[in-house]
């Protein structure tokens, strides 16, 4: 709401009586009498947000690398990418898209799309099932109490309950994950370097001093601007490590992060939409009382939910359901 300089003129130059204008005018021909009064209204308002301008920055690098972190280290995400591998291998038998040996991250969008024989379960429904089967065989102790009936029969009702809750926390256990897919990056990366040009107007106003302007006012701002300078290059250096991790990530699942160069926080996005549907798919499950969700058999897999080899997640003969290999 700053006045025009044809405005800043006008009151500078009136000499009548004060108390015959109106108090916006009274306010700002006062406000005038202080030399570049304006300019230092815009330093001490970007003073004034720079703190929490930095803590929302670095919260978000934090929260980044935290999603990277989790993805690389969930067990129960990794196991269930070797569920989905195995079971479209198992339908693919035969055929050239069979023995993969490993498959896109894209692909688990497709999944619920895939019908059983039924037409209402899903391929979903299915590796959830494979899911609870294989955390059930060693996941707790107490699974492990029951794992002589799981061998010869279904589990129980409560068993069957306890493991799908714990597919069903996937979610929770992912939630930086869901939380970095609502980031964007050239966001990010316009508010730091937003926050890099603002130092000038404090650097501006600082040319202003002189012996008739000195005072606490000079002071203070710089102290602020070395301190705000030193704030910046961290800042900068946190962003590229976030990046990084980020490069990093999307190579060890996709093989080729240039790929995603225009949109490297893609890999949140999937993932985060993938784990929405999974909650709802476990919620149906829930549901079911009676059998079992379906065989592979029960399952056709159309072109377009193919699994692509990608030269990820190799499993060699003889390693644990979980073991993979991130070799480049």
């Amino acid at each position: 709401m700053a006045p025009t300089k044809e405005e800043e003129l006008k009151l500078k130059d009136y000499r009548g009586e004060i108390s015959k204008l109106g108090s916006a005018e009274r306010f700002l021909k006062a406000l005038l009498d202080i030399p570049f009064s304006f300019k230092r209204v815009d330093a001490m308002l970007y003073r004034a947000n720079f703190d929490a301008e930095v803590n929302y920055l670095r919260k978000s690098f934090e929260t980044i690398e935290a999603a990277c972190q989790e993805l690389r280290n969930s067990r129960l995400f990794l196991k269930l990418l070797e569920a989905v591998l195995r079971t479209g291998n198992r339908m693919n038998v035969g055929t050239n898209r069979g023995d993969a040996k490993a498959f896109k991250l894209d692909t688990l969008l497709k999944l619920a799309d895939i019908k059983g024989i039924d037409g209402k379960t899903t391929l979903l429904h299915f590796v959830v099932q494979e899911i609870i089967r294989s955390e059930g065989a060693g996941s707790d102790e107490t699974a492990q109490n029951h794992l002589d009936t799981m061998l010869h029969k279904e589990k129980n009702d409560n068993v069957q309950k306890q493991d799908l809750r714990i597919v069903a926390g996937l979610g929770r256990e992912l939630a930086s994950v869901k939380k970095a897919a609502g980031m964007d990056s050239d966001v990010l990366s316009s508010y730091v370097s937003k926050l890099e040009v603002g130092l000038d107007k404090v650097r501006t106003v600082l040319q202003y001093e002189n012996s008739n302007t000195r005072g606490k006012f000079f002071e203070v701002m710089k102290l602020f601007l070395n301190g705000a300078k030193e704030e910046i290059l961290r800042v900068k250096a946190d962003e590229k490590k976030a990046l990084l991790h980020v490069r990093e990530v999307t190579e060890y699942f996709h093989g080729d992060a240039a790929k995603e160069e225009a949109h490297p926080f893609r890999i949140f996005m999937v993932v985060r939409d993938f784990l929405a549907v999974l909650d709802q798919v476990c919620k149906e499950v829930g549901k079911m009382r009676n059998g079992v969700v379906g065989s592979a058999r029960s399952f056709r897999m159309s072109a377009s939910a193919s699994l692509p080899v990608l030269s990820r997640y190799n499993l060699r003969k003889g390693e644990s359901s979980d073991e993979y290999s991130s070799s480049s």
